[in-house]
């Protein structure tokens, strides 16, 4: 692990979009996802679940990306070659990265209590992405339309009426570190109400 101070991770680390090939080890993945487990929850009742998948786990996982992009209409049905060819080539991109985490946590009917639940797994996730930064890993995390399609949850296991999936987050060495884009000065977000 690298040493570093919070105040760095947080304004140093990236999302990455190109890993290297090689994986992360599992006591690795534990000790970051250990890490994301501090974060602050409503009633300490620690609602994140994750299902990491990787090597040949992979697999599956992708097909039902796919099947689920084909259901919502973002992908065509059709057998041409064309179709085919970008199938094949979503696929490819998807395997090359070393591991996918889906985060997923369980509803509750009570509107407050699900965006506490909610916001609980956002901070979990974004504690585990400053966690793996320090460890030289970086993570994309990633909301896609298959995580919203009912389907695609039963197709991996998950009860889409019981559990919400939050993210799935792209985990590697980075292959390239992007620039810092910079943020919108503070001053420009923020009011001080003194009176």
């Amino acid at each position: 692990m690298i040493q570093i101070d919070i105040l760095t991770a947080i304004k140093a680390r990236r999302s990455i979009h190109n890993f290297k090939r090689d994986e992360v080890d599992h006591a690795t993945l534990r000790d970051i996802f250990t890490y994301g487990s501090y974060a602050p929850t409503h009633y300490m009742k620690e609602p994140w679940h994750i299902k990491l998948y990787e090597k040949h786990g992979k697999q599956d996982f992708v097909e039902a990306i796919i099947a689920s992009y084909q259901r919502i209409g973002m992908l065509n049905t059709r057998n041409d070659q064309k179709t085919q060819k970008m199938i094949e080539s979503m696929k490819q991109f998807l395997l090359r990265i070393p591991h996918h985490a889906l985060i997923y946590f369980k509803k509750e009917e009570d509107s407050v209590r699900y965006e506490e639940e909610y916001a609980a797994v956002c901070a979990f996730i974004q504690n585990a992405q400053l966690a793996a930064w320090a460890h030289g890993i970086g993570m994309l995390w990633t909301i896609t339309p298959y995580m919203h399609d009912t389907g695609f949850a039963e197709d991996i296991g998950i009860n889409g009426d019981t559990y919400k999936i939050a993210a799935v987050m792209q985990i590697g060495y980075p292959e390239k570190i992007p620039r810092d884009k910079g943020r919108t000065p503070i001053a420009e977000k923020l009011e001080f109400i003194s009176e």
